[in-house]
């Protein structure tokens, strides 16, 4: 079987796909990526696509980057799977040791797992258990208005974007809210684009009330990336760092989606010189080649967990693949490239370049706001652009946006009517004069499709 409308079928047919209205999936004839190169991806008829949201903000370098080839296909000739509670291996230990080199502030300790959602839930129970192995009752957390970090239980906890989260906060347990740096319609009112860091200032007092039940502040740095990429004024997070600090509360900054240089640094919190006291990492750990996520943890932190067996002050929290030797050989892989491409020294050029691209985006008549931080974008699309009417929901303006991009060879994934672009970080200046063109070309397709009154 090699038909693409073979496959259609049989997708169609048994697949449940994530975060997809499958009654329209069911109506619709999607791509059937069979390789990848570079940044394209090839579908099975041979069509090739710009890979515009980097397969879901993890490809790094590129699709199949020899480097990161040649190093897994070593480590299977090695153990593709060795367990890592009671054993240990070279790869998670040689990782272990290069995350703790290039982190910003002390963290010393790695906890491995598979994914964003499994690194923030291994965040929040060492956060907590922190706090209870000294005698501190902490339940407390909190969070950032319209956070994400993942979709396991604990994660939608301190999770705030309605359409994803709602259905299940029944399951949920507590959390308090921080005011998000949303400014282009800020929650306290404030003119855009003036708006300041004042929202951060929300934390003061929050803190004043309820700090000594406060286990953590958890944020996403810079860039609240499923909430639409939602970028931080200068000096948000610094604010944000200060006030957990003088309060004596930890502080978890989730750079799953920020790390590994989508911000133009290895890590945001290094922007504004923020040391947190845990950090969670996925998606670009491995290059985008493999399931992989750390958990970094100052010595502070870890020390709270060390006492006698009978104690019962240890971590319990394991996965089956935790540390898998492949997916360790790949991430040490990405940072070898990183290094010895100068992956970071040569960005500065190309986000500069990206931002003239999408200047004269701005003047759109349904483009209301372009935020942007490094190689992270998001294109807010409106009905009005003076009283900043949404389309309606039904319309589905964003997904057409993508849907039209296809046709021009470009893959992109919207957040709602937020048009999200991720490219790889290897992406080349005439790639991403393409990929923004072709943006731009469906942008006025699909909202002259749509209409634009609210």
């Amino acid at each position: 079987m090699n038909a693409t409308g073979d496959y259609r079928k049989l997708d169609q047919a048994h697949v449940w796909h994530p975060f997809t209205p499958m009654s329209v999936w069911l109506n619709d004839d999607p791509l059937v990526i069979e390789r990848g190169e570079g940044c394209e991806l090839i579908d099975t008829d041979g069509n090739r696509y710009l890979d515009g949201v980097s397969s879901l903000w993890v490809n790094i370098h590129g699709h199949g980057h020899p480097a990161i080839d040649a190093a897994i296909r070593e480590q299977l000739d090695a153990v593709a799977h060795s367990t890592f509670l009671g054993l240990t291996h070279p790869p998670a230990i040689e990782l272990a040791a290069r995350l703790v080199a290039i982190a910003p502030g002390d963290l010393t300790r790695v906890f491995f797992s598979e994914n964003g959602a499994a690194a923030v839930e291994v965040a929040l129970k060492m956060a907590y258990s922190y706090w209870r192995n000294q005698g501190q009752e902490r339940d407390r957390f909190v969070r950032l208005q319209h956070a994400y970090h993942g979709d396991t239980i604990g994660a939608v906890s301190i999770g705030g974007i309605e359409r994803f989260h709602d259905s299940y906060r029944p399951l949920l347990f507590a959390t308090a809210e921080l005011p998000a740096p949303y400014c282009y319609r800020c929650p306290l009112g404030k003119e855009y684009p003036s708006c300041d860091i004042a929202c951060a200032d929300e934390l003061e007092p929050l803190l004043a009330r309820e700090g000594d039940r406060v286990a953590a502040v958890v944020v996403e740095p810079l860039v609240q990336g499923a909430a639409g990429m939602i970028t931080a004024p200068d000096g948000h997070l610094a604010r944000v760092a200060e006030i957990v600090r003088r309060h004596g509360v930890l502080l978890v900054v989730d750079e799953v989606a920020t790390g590994f240089g989508r911000t133009g640094r290895m890590f945001a919190s290094e922007i504004d010189g923020v040391e947190p006291d845990i950090m969670c990492l996925a998606k670009g750990i491995t290059g985008g080649y493999l399931p992989l996520s750390a958990t970094l943890a100052t010595e502070a932190v870890f020390d709270a967990f060390l006492g006698a067996p009978e104690e019962h002050k240890t971590l319990y929290h394991g996965h089956s693949y935790s540390a898998n030797p492949l997916c360790c050989a790949a991430a040490l892989a990405n940072l070898a490239v990183f290094e010895e491409e100068r992956t970071l020294e040569g960005l500065e050029p190309k986000i500069e370049l990206l931002r003239e691209l999408l200047e004269p985006l701005r003047r759109h008549p349904n483009v209301g706001d372009i935020r942007q931080r490094g190689f992270m974008v998001g294109i807010e699309l409106v009905a009005d652009k003076q009283t900043k009417a949404e389309f309606d929901e039904a319309l589905q303006t964003g997904a057409e946006v993508a849907r039209r991009a296809r046709p021009k060879g470009v893959i992109v994934r919207p957040l709602g009517d937020v048009v999200v672009l991720m490219p790889p970080l290897a992406m080349s200046e005439q790639q991403l004069n393409t990929l923004v063109r072709a943006v731009a070309e469906a942008i006025d397709e699909a909202c002259a499709a749509v209409g634009s009154s609210p």
